[in-house]
């Protein structure tokens, strides 16, 4: 008779709920070899739940593939509400049908995730892009304004040039044929890789902003207007990275002149 661990490694080889093997193993009346049997149905139940959204969130690109359009590139940003650092924006071109393990929008994917999600995307992605725009550009042509350049600037540095791109709630002007997508980084794979890779990006400068002036607390807001920081803002002053165009620092600004 087989011991309940090698049976345990014959159930990682099933990958089908009614896989037929699974009744003749639940003839054994052990206990470890039950729930050893649930616990690998529940595996095949979420995987399989998994596969199915990962597919959903290929809607868009799929259009484009029966087209015959396969360089697609989505574009996402993040960091237009903060009250400090840059607005960050990504590009990013996945392989056709690429689905990677936990991809949605980085708001939806617990944080601690962030980087294997990551991690998986740079692997993957036939090519990523980065747009950076500072604090001082966005006072002076406003975070709209700033998040297009910054998209731009993603898509530029681009090392294939794609064929189409697909844009979280934004219209660029560029001859690339585009789609506007609302809530795109929930609803396309591309542009779910791109929010992943932007907020990345951005949360790691902003760690480094937090060294470079303590007290913040920009390793843990990203620059938002948490209780904290509006606190050390009031103790501390406006730092060089701040946007002064953004209230209460504007007004705190023009307290000061």
């Amino acid at each position: 008779m087989a011991t309940i661990n090698e049976i345990k490694e014959f159930l990682t080889s099933l990958s089908k709920i009614d896989d037929p093997r699974f009744v003749e193993i639940e003839q054994d009346e052990r206990k470890g070899v039950k729930a050893a049997v649930k616990q690998r149905k529940k595996q095949i139940l979420t995987e399989l739940s998994e596969n199915l959204r990962l597919e959903n969130l290929l809607e868009f690109e799929k259009n484009l593939y029966a087209q015959g359009i396969e360089l697609i590139a989505g574009i996402d940003e993040v960091g237009r509400g903060p009250l400090a650092g840059p607005v960050v924006a990504a590009a990013v071109i996945l392989p056709k049908n690429c689905k990677i393990a936990g991809l949605n929008d980085s708001k939806q994917v617990p944080k601690s995730k962030h980087q294997q999600v990551f991690d998986e995307i740079q692997k993957q992605a036939l090519a990523i892009g980065i747009g950076i725009i500072d604090n001082q550009k966005i006072d002076e042509v406003n975070i709209y304004e700033a998040t297009k350049i910054a998209m731009l600037q993603a898509l530029t540095g681009l090392s294939k040039k794609p064929e189409h791109v697909l844009i979280d709630a934004m219209t660029l002007d560029m001859t690339i044929p585009q789609t506007k997508i609302i809530h795109g980084d929930a609803r396309s794979a591309s542009i779910a890789a791109a929010s992943i890779v932007a907020k990345v990006t951005r949360d790691e400068m902003m760690r480094d902003f937090a060294i470079q002036y303590p007290g913040y607390d920009f390793e843990h807001n990203a620059g938002y207007g948490t209780a904290k920081h509006l606190t050390a803002l009031s103790k501390q002053g406006i730092t060089p990275i701040h946007r002064l165009s953004f209230e209460p620092i504007k007004s705190m600004k023009n307290t000061e002149n």
